[in-house]
């Protein structure tokens, strides 16, 4: 793998092995000299809005508890991993080869054999690919793709899967979310700290009315 990774205790207790934080940047300006559209590594950190999916899903067992579930952009995974021990399956997806990589390490290392990790691109989602309950966190950061990740949870939801979407309170974020009123069914608001200060972060619960 590209990136120094390390075994690591999150602040859920949970010990999984994440991309060095001292390391991630010299690496990636490395990678960067040598190839100019060398991706940001945005993968590979946890996010608050993984942690604020966390503490929903540990208070909100109900949308997970013996359900297929679904992350994608998963990033790093820790929802996933949080959620493995009361799912029938998890499957953790991201666009980025390395993330998959790390996942399919963290599985190994913590012998879940009900969870799987594939490289998906949710601008070509596969049709085969069915769960119960779908994962977001923190995948309305580009306004420019706003519209296929709304097409997306549209053909989702159209399906009778449920959405547990987490996004931070960011302007940008506003009219992705306006567009999804008809299919939140429930929201929270949880503030979790990043580098010492308070960061909101709302979680949504998305369903068709029609299914």
């Amino acid at each position: 793998m590209l990136y120094p990774h390390q075994l690591t205790e999150t602040e859920e207790g949970l010990n999984i092995y994440v991309p060095d934080p001292e390391r991630v940047k010299p690496v990636y300006e490395q990678l960067l000299a040598r190839d100019p559209s060398t991706k940001i590594p945005f993968w590979a950190r946890i996010w608050p809005s993984a942690r604020a999916m966390v503490s929903f899903i540990k208070s909100n067992p109900g949308w997970i508890i013996n359900k297929q579930v679904l992350e994608l952009g998963a990033g790093i995974g820790l929802p996933s991993f949080v959620a493995a021990p009361l799912a029938s399956g998890v499957l953790i997806s991201d666009y980025d080869p390395e993330a998959i990589l790390l996942a399919q390490k963290n599985i190994e290392y913590l012998g879940l054999k009900q969870v799987q990790a594939m490289q998906i691109d949710w601008n070509h989602f596969p049709d085969q690919i069915k769960a119960d309950t779908i994962l977001l966190s923190d995948i309305n950061y580009a306004p420019d793709q706003f519209n296929s990740v709304q097409t997306l949870i549209r053909k989702i939801l159209d399906q009778g899967s449920t959405i547990l979407l987490s996004t931070p309170q960011r302007i940008t974020a506003s009219p992705f979310v306006s567009a999804l009123e008809p299919y939140i069914r429930h929201s929270v608001l949880e503030m979790m700290p990043e580098r010492g200060l308070p960061v909101e972060i709302r979680i949504l619960v998305l369903e068709n009315p029609l299914t």
